[in-house]
């Protein structure tokens, strides 16, 4: 039985991983603009999606040859690593795209939007697990109007470990007072999609332009349970509740 929903952000109820994609793009392009396209840069991003800032950043400084170029960066953004410059520099990109509220709303899933608002009218429990920090998630939220949307929220500063460590979706199980058995996790992204199934929950993956490969080529999920038609994901939802065992595998 399932007795809470539990949604992944970036990706999942917005269009978050481009706008990320983008920024880290147009970053890397202003550190080595002889070499590196933001075709590329945003490529290669497919491979890092829902992995940490920090991961993420690392990932790209050793594809992009940026190590130099950020490094003498570090006194400007007064930190101590290229991959630490890196990231202010596309926190820069990041929140000059964030600054015009209507790119969040443009960009904003409604298959997930319209599944959350279900979910809280069937009094369903509604909780959220992102990788993005608090700060970022509050605007996100409070851009779309979902604040009180959800019964519990963990971001990136509640939990010593991002996905696909568990450990944020056993956090928000625990505060919602659900077990993980019965939790569906709605996710879009493999390193998600495996934290969720390590916690022990159910899983249903809608996948982007970003993570569709990688779903569908890691096996980490019976095909059923992958959602690439988003007009779909309510029956798949529907058909996830009615199976016998509720197995996501």
């Amino acid at each position: 039985m399932i007795r809470a929903i539990i949604f992944d952000l970036d990706g999942t109820l917005v269009q978050t991983e481009r706008l990320k994609a983008i920024s880290y793009a147009q970053a890397a392009v202003e550190l080595r603009p002889d070499t590196v396209t933001e075709a590329a840069v945003m490529a290669a991003f497919r491979d890092v999606v829902g992995l940490s800032r920090n991961e993420v950043a690392t990932t790209l400084v050793e594809r992009f040859g940026l190590a130099q170029a950020a490094g003498e960066r570090m006194t400007e953004f007064g930190v101590d690593t290229p991959w630490q410059a890196y990231i202010q520099l596309r926190l820069r990109h990041y929140e000059t795209l964030l600054a015009d509220p209507d790119v969040l709303r443009r960009n904003q899933w409604p298959h997930a939007v319209n599944l959350l608002r279900a979910a809280r009218l069937a009094r369903c429990k509604v909780g959220l697990a992102t990788m993005s920090y608090c700060a970022q998630v509050q605007r996100v939220l409070d851009i779309l109007d979902l604040n009180d949307q959800f019964d519990f929220v963990a971001s990136r500063d509640d939990v010593e470990h991002g996905k696909p460590d568990p450990e944020i979706y056993l956090l928000v199980a625990h505060e919602l007072g659900v077990p993980a058995a019965e939790c569906l996790v709605i996710e879009d992204s493999p390193s998600g999609v495996k934290a969720a199934l390590a916690a022990g929950m159910h899983v249903i993956a809608v996948s982007t332009p970003f993570t569709q490969e990688g779903l569908h080529n890691g096996h980490l999920l019976n095909e059923r349970w992958i959602v690439d038609d988003p007009a779909t994901l309510p029956s798949v939802v529907q058909e996830l509740m009615n199976s016998p065992h509720t197995s996501s595998v």
